[in-house]
């Protein structure tokens, strides 16, 4: 039975013993985790000897002996700092002393580098979740359709099934063209040779048996027969079901049905969609806002938006409408917003000489958005 070790107030702490780097004279310090911490002192008092060249210089030596040696070897030796021991560290990060470009863009994750790892982190190993069902979205490939062969009894008969949409002579003689000749129709194994197609009906050669086709081949049973073959987990067949399967994929936009004679018919898709929606995949620009492709739409990767200050526009709440309350029509040439909004005020009992300030909460939202009688401020600014 194993035991948890509870956390002591020691272990929030970094123990610095004996630190002798430059100028430092054998000091110990005790550094709090998971705080802002400042070391503050004159010119050459052993700041960056202490931050810098011993603790930040510890931690990463000891990120780069992590590593593999087949790493390490691309990197430069990193020599213990002259200090007794360090304890509680963790790797460390620094941030050089110079001056950085004004935009909000810039974050400690950027300068260091670091958003460039969680980028590819994310675009890798993260998962889509649809809102819908809360199911995570899988884009399935030709290895996932094999996997699951693999679980069937080795002498499983399948058929690799494409769903067929419609049923044309250019569409059968295309699949003629690809070697393809068989449809499965109503569970019913037909010969592509054998029928002939007049006014969308497929009609049998021999005896004039007529079916009739459909456009939803999943729920009517209406598919290609792409191959026969056993759940055989020899090399030669898997080679011969992964290329089956791909086919299928293929002529099935996107869809592969593996079909067990009388039992059951399992479904793949390689299209990266579920509950209707068809999903972005991750990838490495869509984390990035710097990017056109990943960065908000509305403040454009920069985590604010220009918005319009109500004080700016109606700087007097004492005035009315009336009495030029808003400042941008007060010219001449926008003045037309303030006439309209009169002319329309009379059909909604607007009071347009009222003061501002003593406008209830729905007359002044209905200044600023307007309604059928007349255009608001929103719509002005907009314009």
């Amino acid at each position: 039975m194993s035991t948890v070790k509870k956390l002591t107030k020691e272990d929030n702490k970094i123990f610095i013993k004996g630190a002798r780097t430059h100028n430092l004279k054998n000091i110990d310090v005790e550094i709090p985790r998971n705080k802002l911490v400042v070391v503050t002192g004159v010119s050459g008092s052993g700041k960056s000897s202490l931050t810098i060249d011993t603790l930040y210089a510890e931690g990463q030596r000891r990120y780069v002996e992590s590593l593999s040696s087949y790493a390490r070897q691309f990197l430069g030796r990193m020599d213990k700092p002259d200090v007794d021991y360090i304890k509680g560290l963790s790797p460390a990060i620094a941030i050089e002393q110079k001056t950085t470009t004004g935009t909000t863009r810039s974050t400690v994750g950027t300068l260091t580098e670091i958003y460039d790892y969680l980028r590819l982190l994310y675009a890798k190993i993260g998962k889509t979740y649809s809102p819908i069902s809360n199911k995570v979205v899988i884009k399935q490939e030709v290895s996932d359709v094999i996997d699951f062969i693999k679980t069937l009894d080795t002498s499983t008969k399948i058929q690799i099934l494409s769903p067929l949409k419609e049923i044309t002579k250019n569409k059968l003689d295309a699949l003629q063209q690809d070697g393809i000749q068989r449809l499965l129709i109503d569970e019913d194994v037909v010969r592509i040779e054998d029928y002939i197609i007049s006014d969308n009906i497929i009609s049998k050669k021999e005896n004039n048996k007529k079916l009739t086709t459909h456009h939803s081949p999943l729920t009517t049973n209406t598919f290609i027969l792409i191959d026969r073959a056993t759940a055989d987990a020899s090399e030669e067949n898997l080679n011969r079901l992964a290329d089956s399967v791909n086919l299928a994929f293929s002529e099935g936009d996107g869809v592969c049905v593996i079909d067990i004679p009388t039992k059951s018919k399992k479904i793949f898709s390689n299209k990266f969609e579920l509950d209707g929606i068809t999903f972005e995949m991750p990838s490495v620009p869509f984390f990035n806002f710097n990017s056109p492709y990943g960065a908000c739409s509305k403040c454009e990767g920069f985590g604010t938006i220009l918005g319009i200050d109500h004080d700016l526009v109606i700087p007097n709440k004492n005035l009315s409408v009336y009495e030029d309350a808003i400042i941008c029509w007060r010219t001449e040439g926008m003045s037309i917003w303030k006439k309209q909004l009169i002319h329309g005020a009379s059909k909604c009992d607007f009071p347009i000489h009222k003061p501002i300030i003593d406008l209830s909460k729905e007359q002044y939202k209905t200044l600023w958005n307007g309604n059928e009688y007349f255009q608001g401020i929103h719509a002005f600014l907009k314009m």
